[in-house]
């Protein structure tokens, strides 16, 4: 059910932003592969999960369904340990993180960029996280 529900919000958000054409890479083969026909959803909660995902995919020209083992997908590896490393207060209301779309890739804007310290990649995101302070 979670991993229908993250389809459901990132497919909400890429209609938001106008996307009409999108390539979904996940790592979960259950949800793939039902999302693609190839396998029937049988389980009774994960039915109205599916049917509303097929009601989302009206809204693109193009949608592609791939399957990523876990294993194969360093950016969910690195997403899962930096959550694993933040402690949340629940009555505490998280800002959202602003987030940019560039026309290159982001690995260019990577190497082109000197690196400065000596910190890891997500030092900004684990400084906002855990001081609700933006990178300069």
């Amino acid at each position: 059910m979670a991993e229908y529900e993250a389809c459901i919000m990132g497919l909400q958000a890429t209609i938001e932003r106008g996307i009409k054409i999108i390539e979904v890479y996940g790592d979960s083969a259950l949800v793939i592969y039902q999302l693609r026909g190839e396998w029937k959803t049988r389980d009774p909660k994960l039915i109205n999960y599916r049917k509303v995902v097929l009601g989302l995919l009206e809204e693109f020209d193009d949608i592609t369904f791939n399957y990523l083992p876990r294993d194969e997908n360093q950016m969910a590896d690195a997403l899962a340990t930096l959550a694993s490393m933040i402690k949340t207060n629940k009555e505490e209301e998280m800002r959202p993180i602003q987030m940019s779309v560039y026309e290159a890739p982001a690995h260019c804007y990577n190497i082109e960029r000197e690196e400065k310290d000596d910190n890891p990649w997500y030092q900004d995101t684990l400084r906002y996280v855990r001081d609700r302070k933006y990178p300069e």
